[in-house]
């Protein structure tokens, strides 16, 4: 219900950025009260223990990471972790907005493993909602991480292949296994170099 009040304007920087974020969507994290109550530290380890419960319904998850989204330290992690929920239950619509607030909250300026998950994740979501261009543009510049490894360039051939760029997709797929064979690595290379040689 409107009062007619205007609500006075945050000189903290973190509470701007969450009614920010809320206002994009109406399935971003919102801002809280008791926002930031929480430690970092007690809000990974709950997030972690979140994620590694097997008996977890997907909608019971989602309802336990909103909240927890909303005790985030920053706003873009608790976007990112609730897009995973949405994810993970394969919520793409939902998944796809919380990626994009956790993006735009600035993800990559606050944790840098994460934001190198967000890529392969989002970039996923793409693919799945038929965004394959998107996809694979965004894989394509996805940061080097090590907690991802090669998945962004795994990513990254099932994209093309959904766009139906098969051999592309074929020797990105390969250029990614290639550093880890023993021999014959200079022979795949050639191989795979005519894959898409016109």
């Amino acid at each position: 219900m409107s009062t007619g009040e205007t609500e006075p304007v945050s000189a903290d920087p973190a509470i701007r950025t969450r009614h920010a974020v809320a206002a994009r969507s109406p399935l971003a994290v919102t801002a809280s009260p008791y926002a930031g109550a929480m430690s970092p530290d007690e809000w990974e380890r709950r997030i972690g223990e979140l994620w590694e419960d097997a008996d977890v319904s997907d909608d019971g998850r989602i309802e336990a990471m909103l909240t927890l989204a909303n005790e985030a330290p920053h706003p873009a992690l608790g976007a990112f972790e609730l897009g995973g929920a949405f994810d993970s239950a394969g919520r793409e619509f939902e998944a796809h907005a919380q990626y994009e607030a956790a993006a735009d909250a600035g993800l990559a300026d606050v944790d840098v493993a994460r934001a190198a998950q967000l890529a392969v994740q989002h970039a996923s979501t793409l693919r799945n909602l038929g965004r394959e261009n998107e996809a694979i543009a965004m894989l394509r510049d996805a940061p080097a991480h090590a907690t991802v490894g090669a998945a962004p360039a795994v990513f990254l051939a099932l994209a093309l292949h959904s766009a139906g760029r098969h051999d592309e997709a074929l020797r990105v797929a390969i250029e990614a296994l290639e550093p880890t064979l023993p021999q014959y690595r200079r022979s795949v290379r050639a191989y795979v170099a005519e894959l898409t040689a016109e």
